[in-house]
């Protein structure tokens, strides 16, 4: 019988091994990985299962034991690792972990589904530097909303989803509602007078005489991206002082010039800002494919 001594020894020296395999071949080190906790899981199970049936261990001695758990351990190694099993779930998670393996973007209702916002628009216009793959996160997350506003407007789906980012910092400091949920408003569009639907009141920043401040503003609220991308395309496309914005929309400094000039937002730097996110998003859609 292997004494507790060896039986250490011998887990070290596959734990080293394991390690040793991670360095040149990561995701085969996390399929041994995932097999070996599958079958210390089976084994566990097997001997609850042994406990809760036996009735008496009158027969029981040194002997039978041993066979028993070697057994168990040819038993469980049989039923581990097999496709579909509890090892192939463990294996995903570990790849995952170790960014083998990114998995599918999680759905949710925030604007960059990979990451929760920082706050409710406390600087709408402040740009958020994010990692590569949040960015194409919110790209990927958008690209079919803006495409439909695209379509009916002809305004191009890249500067919407652009300014979205640059409004939204790729999403991180959308408006929320009071009490946390999103008011999908991607474009930082107010509620005028003319407003019907509902809205929401938050702090944000604004620059009065290129000066900025924090002022209490009331905008639109929607019940979905896709809502925010087509109210946005319509306001841009039918209003009579966005028209200059839609006629240069075929350059991005253009669009954004346009946009500035059309006093869509107070912030000085804020055609700057666009065109340089537009020009991120173009590179991020390329190597998307």
């Amino acid at each position: 019988m292997m004494n507790s001594t060896n039986a250490l020894a011998a887990d070290v020296r596959s734990l080293d091994s394991l390690r040793t395999r991670a360095a040149t071949d990561p995701k085969g080190a996390a399929r041994e990985a995932a097999k070996a906790f599958e079958t210390l899981f089976m084994q566990e199970l097997m001997k609850s299962m042994r406990a809760a049936t036996l009735s008496s261990g009158l027969l029981e001695n040194e002997g039978t034991q041993l066979g028993t758990d070697m057994l168990d351990t040819q038993f469980a190694t049989k039923m581990s690792g097999l496709p579909g099993g509890l090892s192939d779930m463990i294996a995903r998670q570990l790849e995952r972990q170790m960014g083998l393996n990114p998995g599918p973007i999680p759905s949710t209702d925030r604007a960059n589904p990979t990451t929760a916002p920082l706050k409710a628009a406390g600087d709408p216009t402040a740009e958020v530097r994010l990692p590569q793959a949040s960015a194409a996160a919110f790209v990927q997350a958008h690209t079919q909303a803006a495409q439909e506003a695209a379509d009916k407007t002809g305004i191009p789906a890249e500067f919407m989803i652009s300014q979205a980012a640059l409004e939204t910092g790729w999403g991180r400091k959308e408006i929320l509602q009071p009490d946390g949920s999103t008011s999908h408003n991607l474009f930082g569009i107010k509620a005028g007078a003319g407003w019907r639907g509902p809205v929401a009141e938050v702090t944000t920043t604004e620059y009065v005489d290129g000066k900025a401040q924090k002022v209490t503003a009331r905008f639109r609220a929607y019940g979905s991206y896709a809502e925010s991308f087509a109210d946005y395309a319509r306001l841009i496309k039918n209003s009579p002082r966005y028209a200059g914005v839609v006629a240069q929309g075929g350059s991005a400094s253009g669009f954004a010039q346009g946009l500035q000039r059309a006093g869509y937002a107070t912030d000085p730097a804020y055609a700057d800002k666009l065109s340089r996110v537009i020009n991120t998003t173009l590179r991020l859609q390329r190597s998307l494919g």
